[in-house]
């Protein structure tokens, strides 16, 4: 039977293949990411720096806009005030310009807010646009350790999720704070010149107002920033359950998985529900700020009128003004609920941007020395190696081994021996604690990422495979493959064969993580990607494990032609595959406890001959 396809390979670690779980305390165990302090601000600075031009395009429009709507009220204290006693005189003409006033002031009106709409909308979706490609671009630059430790499912939030709270400040929110800004100051200079008494009356609401919004933010930012980690987890919870679909049903983990993701969701609704509470105080406070202030202002107001000291087309006004100056208080708790929102998004995506790979690009590249030919492969040197994981104890304490250039090296060694460990860090995966990895007498760390792949590729058990057909993923190493170089690869790893027998030949799509086809022939694919990408040093870390006996017996024959000339390292669990090597390495506790010829070995008393005395064992 075939290995399930998304199980990856056990090694030293026994985690699977990946690293020791992150304890507690350490910032991987959270979702909110350390970012340094300002990086919030910074990251949207940066983003709409590109677009101050459409940014200041997008203000004016909207001080234009708010010009043509706020005439109204002095148009309607005008028509009251002079037009109608004008009108009982049989001037008409005075009612007849507020008229056409009022019509070119509601028509202006709503062509700039259609043309402010379309402008700020054209600037959040560059704005988005811009984001999803930063967190994209990063987050495949950041290190392998960092992925392993940190979920794919916190990732998809980062680009999902938060990036659509963004969206509703951008879109919705930013457009109400401006609104409210712009209006506010607008009705309180044109009520402070209609009447300076009533005009004073209305800033003096604003103080009561103002501790409202500022209670309501001070606590509406911890519910969101709750809010983001809830439905982070939801979409952790969700991603790995239908990631890790096969060994929920062997095990029947259904009714368990249920009763956490329904835990995970009561939580993110209890944030959803403190968050309409605190949005339901803060507008029952301000409408009841509001209300009083205008009622207030109108039994003043109508005082005045009757005692002949106000006019009724002012008072008239000062209502309108009023209403607009008040209404828009309201929709501010709305922009709060969007900025709270977003803030905390964007203090996550910040904290996922500010993250530095552990294996950075070096800052001045070195060129490896010309090879005589294209083959024999290059010598690999471990210098005093250590290694440790961040959240875990040494794995190689001090290491040293010498790989001639050709030589086809097999590791083996019990779970925990540091086999993988030892791969990870020649194909610079990870870089050591201390110590040099070497290749051709130049530090791995010396060379640039490209030049690397080039010379060193790794095919691991998993045989990961992308969504789309079997010669394009055979072409990852190699996009510039032509079709004949692709199947003379496939041809000699010996994959033609269940190729061409598929539905549509080398063009057949393998969908979703190749589960279109078998692990033995994912596998038998993933070989054939490594010998067109033609490295001078090949990593097989359990690359056989999924293989039946004839499949693996098949892909060793191919073996002995794809890794002779190159330098090769083997990670074997089955000794079967350890016969096409040249030279053996039995692993403990990080060290060599055993090195040399398999024959060799074999025939002397240690420890590989015990194990390959138990494997011909059960064998029989």
């Amino acid at each position: 039977m075939t290995a399930a396809p998304t199980a990856p390979a056990r090694d030293e670690d026994g985690k699977n293949g990946e690293p020791p779980t992150p304890q507690a305390g350490d910032p991987f165990d959270q979702d909110v990411l350390p970012a340094p302090p300002g990086a919030t601000g910074v990251l949207l600075r940066s983003l709409l720096a590109p677009m101050r031009g459409r940014v200041a395009l997008t203000a004016l429009l909207l001080l234009l806009q708010q010009t043509a709507v706020q005439a109204g009220p002095l148009l309607v204290a005008y028509a009251i005030d002079r037009g109608v006693p004008a009108f009982r005189s049989a001037d008409h003409g005075p009612l007849i310009a507020v008229a056409v006033g009022y019509l070119l002031c509601a028509a202006s009106g709503g062509v700039l807010q259609y043309a402010f709409i379309a402008t700020a909308a054209r600037v959040s979706q560059d704005v988005l646009l811009d984001l999803r490609g930063r967190i994209f671009r990063h987050a495949q630059a950041l290190s392998v350790d960092f992925h392993e430790r940190y979920t794919s499912g916190r990732l998809i939030s980062r680009s999902t999720t938060d990036v659509e709270s963004l969206r509703e400040l951008l879109e919705e929110g930013l457009q109400e704070l401006v609104t409210v800004i712009v209006s506010c100051v607008y009705v309180s200079v044109l009520l402070l010149w209609l009447d300076l008494g009533l005009g004073a009356m209305a800033a003096a609401s604003f103080v009561p107002l103002y501790a409202l919004v500022r209670s309501y933010r001070r606590r509406v930012t911890e519910v969101y920033r709750q809010r983001s980690t809830a439905i982070a987890a939801v979409i952790v919870k969700f991603v790995e359950t239908m990631n890790g679909i096969r060994p929920v049903r062997a095990f029947r983990r259904e009714a368990a998985n249920d009763a956490d993701f329904r835990a995970l969701n009561r939580r993110h609704e209890r944030t959803n529900g403190d968050a309409l509470l605190e949005m339901a105080r803060y507008v029952v406070g301000s409408r009841v700020v509001a209300n009083t202030t205008v009622a207030l202002i109108v039994l003043w107001g109508a005082y005045r009128v009757a005692d002949g000291t106000l006019a009724l087309g002012v008072l008239a006004a000062a209502v309108l003004y009023l209403r607009r100056l008040y209404d828009p208080i309201d929709r501010l708790g709305m922009f709060l609920n969007a900025y709270q929102s977003a803030a905390a998004s964007l203090e996550k995506i910040a904290g996922l941007l500010a993250q530095v790979p552990s294996v950075p690009e070096p800052a001045a590249p070195r060129e490896l020395p010309e090879a005589p030919s294209r083959h024999p492969g290059r010598e690999v040197v471990f210098d005093s190696v250590r290694f440790a994981y961040r959240t875990g104890g040494e794995v190689l304490p001090r290491f040293d081994l010498t790989l001639p250039a050709g030589q086809t090296v097999a590791v083996v060694g019990s779970t925990g021996a540091g086999k993988s460990t030892l791969a990870k860090l020649l194909a610079r995966f990870y870089d050591p604690t201390d110590g040099r990895v070497l290749l051709d007498g130049v530090d791995l760390r010396d060379l640039a990422g490209p030049a690397l792949r080039r010379e060193v590729v790794m095919v691991t058990q998993e045989a990961f495979l992308f969504s789309g057909t079997v010669a394009e993923n055979i072409a990852i190493g190699r996009p510039d493959a032509t079709r004949a170089e692709i199947e003379r690869a496939a041809k000699e790893i010996g994959a033609h064969d269940f190729i061409a027998a598929l539905p549509d030949g080398y063009d057949t799509d393998v969908r979703k993580r190749g589960g279109r086809i078998s692990a033995g022939q994912r596998q038998l694919v993933a070989f054939a990607r490594a010998l067109l990408a033609d490295p001078a040093v090949l990593i097989l870390d359990e690359a056989t494990s999924s293989l039946d006996i004839p499949g693996e017996r098949a892909v060793q024959r191919a073996m002995a032609t794809v890794l002779r000339g190159r330098t090769a390292v083997v990670i074997a669990h089955r000794l079967s595959t350890v016969e096409i090597a040249d030279r053996v390495l039995v692993m403990e506790h990080g060290r060599i406890v055993e090195d040399g010829a398999p024959a060799e070995l074999i025939a002397g008393t240690g420890r590989f001959a015990d194990l390959h005395r138990a494997w011909r064992d059960s064998l029989a």
